[in-house]
């Protein structure tokens, strides 16, 4: 696991990861990946102002959602995203995968030091939203399979794609319901917690080197979120680079986390920065302004740290977080770190791939041929369904025009 420190240390930290990712033999890893960071400086998004605001007598033209954000996601840290509800955490994970096409976006992107492109960029990540969508008529291990051949290089052959569907259901423990069938929510089929885990792993056979997870957890009891989030612990520590929203964690989902960015209501960060062990560092950080009360004993950090930080607290201190992070130390670490793996490494080369799509028009075609027949071919109820409605239908338009033809 990396840890966050100083100067040219830390770089080589990050680059031994690197390196240990490249050439160890790790969980889920049967094929190889190039570990990726992303670095992000003075990150603003603005939307054109609601006409509600406008009604209400708001004269700007536009509203800004994100407000001069930087960071950095590395190879093997579990990142973070937290803030209140509005403070724009999926906002800015959406923006960073390119999600976005509305609105106007200004800042600089960069993947292990090159300027991003959207093109490249979305054949080397992954993006598990919050609603798990699923076929479901097909089972857990054919989901996978159909991600598999759909999204990995017509390079990597037939054998190569299933172990490493079967690599991967053992990573997010699936392997032991690989034959059920996925059915609808909360009437058949899989649990809330195994759809989650279905989704990382669709994501995850595609092979990328950065995934990013909107709340995994959301939803899901205490028992269910731990098996979720064991999960994407394993997928972080087969050396990938991994970003997850995160709404009001339990103390144990939230100290199973690497780092922390915490926005504050208007898109400003007020923490960017390492956890430590049992959340200490965060907690020293903001127990050190002035008027912050020390945490209770066994208390939540992560609520804590939200209600110390929250815009009432910010009145009652008389101070703004947001300035404050800018004006602290471990802001000027963070854009140290950012400058530093905004420079491509000796050697490297930029994302190129020679085909806009991983898989020819024939093997996509194939590949969704494959999957609707198993989907149709268990759906025997909407076939019969299908069949009596189309001849009937024929039969009617059939009796109507009967030898209309014939008359003069």
């Amino acid at each position: 696991m990396l840890t966050f420190v100083e100067g040219n240390k830390e770089m080589r930290h990050i680059r031994s990861a690197i390196s240990d990712a490249n050439g160890a033999s790790k969980k889920g890893m049967v094929l190889p990946f190039t570990p990726l960071a992303m670095s992000f400086d003075n990150m603003n998004y603005f939307v054109d102002m609601p006409g509600e605001m406008r009604e209400q007598g708001v004269t700007d033209t536009r509203l800004q959602l994100l407000r001069d954000v930087t960071g950095a996601f590395r190879p093997g840290v579990l990142t973070a995203l937290m803030g209140v509800s509005g403070a724009g955490k999926t906002t800015l994970m959406d923006v960073l995968a390119g999600r976005k096409t509305g609105g106007y976006i200004e800042g600089d992107i960069r993947i292990s030091g090159f300027p991003k492109k959207q093109a490249t960029f979305a054949r080397i990540s992954g993006y598990c939203e919050q609603t798990d969508i699923h076929s479901p008529t097909i089972t857990v291990h054919e989901s996978l399979i159909y991600s598999a051949f759909l999204r990995l290089s017509k390079e990597v052959s037939k054998e190569d794609k299933m172990l490493f569907v079967s690599e991967v259901m053992e990573l997010v423990e699936l392997d032991n319901i690989k034959d059920a069938i996925v059915g609808l929510p909360g009437v058949t089929g899989l649990s809330t917690e195994q759809r989650k885990r279905l989704t990382i792993a669709v994501e995850l056979v595609a092979n990328p080197s950065i995934i990013f997870m909107d709340e995994p957890t959301s939803g899901l009891d205490a028992r269910a979120a731990a098996i979720v989030m064991r999960a994407v612990r394993n997928t972080v520590d087969t050396g990938r680079t991994v970003v997850c929203t995160i709404h009001q964690p339990s103390i144990d989902i939230f100290e199973s986390f690497d780092e922390l960015l915490l926005l504050k209501r208007g898109g400003q960060v007020i923490y960017s920065g390492p956890l430590g062990r049992h959340s200490q560092q965060i907690i020293d950080y903001f127990e050190a302004v002035n008027g912050v009360p020390k945490i209770p004993e066994k208390y939540n950090p992560a609520t804590w740290m939200l209600e110390v930080s929250s815009g009432a607290a910010e009145m009652r201190l008389g101070i703004d977080f947001a300035e404050h992070f800018s004006a602290s130390s471990l802001h000027q670490r963070n854009k140290a770190l950012v400058k530093e793996l905004s420079i491509p490494p000796p050697g490297a080369t930029d994302l190129h791939f020679e085909t806009q799509y991983a898989q020819s028009s024939w093997g996509q075609f194939k590949s969704c041929i494959w999957k609707m027949w198993w989907s149709y071919w268990r759906n025997p109820d909407y076939n019969l369904v299908r069949f009596c409605f189309t001849l009937l239908c024929a039969l009617m338009v059939g009796t109507l025009f009967w030898k209309i033809g014939n008359k003069k």
